[in-house]
């Protein structure tokens, strides 16, 4: 039930994405994240659209790892910064992470190809005991995004909206917000 991709760009490197809803324990999730407990990005599935976003968002942030120009702390809150169209590390955690109140969340671990052969199954299965909640395929990751929420945060105007999908208005804002 998680999806795990190879990175185009760093074929070393696999984003799995897990989606868990009627979660109960997100503040505690929350707090073993902020103490460094949990390996993975924490997201607010209303948040994102598509799984897509994620894996452009953990491409950029491997990429700025790799070169040393990282702006947060670490991947995983890079990632969490790369999703927000804005250049504002709080904003984008208020907007993109979860919350104490939050029933639903998207955890986004990133691994080297060498450690996922060895590791990924117990690292997974940790994950999975860690959440009070259901764990539901990624494909309904579309049934918990809030899509006016989202079409407002990125500023989509109706234009954009006609002459091509939302996803690619936001990928575009996520790619260029540096620029």
């Amino acid at each position: 039930m998680h999806s795990s991709r190879t990175l185009d760009l760093f074929p070393d490197y696999v984003v799995t994405q897990l989606l868990f809803k009627d979660v109960k324990n997100a503040a505690g999730l929350r707090k073993k994240a902020i103490d460094g407990g949990i390996d993975g990005a924490l997201i607010n599935p209303a948040m994102v659209l598509d799984p897509f976003q994620i894996l452009v968002a953990a491409n950029k942030a491997v990429h700025l790892q790799r070169i040393g120009k990282l702006k947060t702390r670490t991947l995983f809150s890079e990632i969490i910064f790369n999703l927000s169209p804005t250049n504002k590390i709080s904003d984008a955690f208020q907007k993109f992470g979860i919350s104490d109140s939050d029933t639903a969340v998207l955890i986004v671990l990133v691994r080297e190809k060498d450690d996922e052969e060895e590791e990924e199954g117990g690292i997974l299965e940790d994950i999975v005991a860690l959440v009070d909640g259901q764990q539901v395929p990624l494909e309904e990751l579309s049934d918990l995004s809030d899509v006016a929420k989202i079409k407002k945060l990125y500023k989509v105007t109706p234009q954009e909206e006609k002459t091509g999908q939302v996803l690619e208005a936001l990928i575009c804002r996520m790619a260029t917000k540096d620029v």
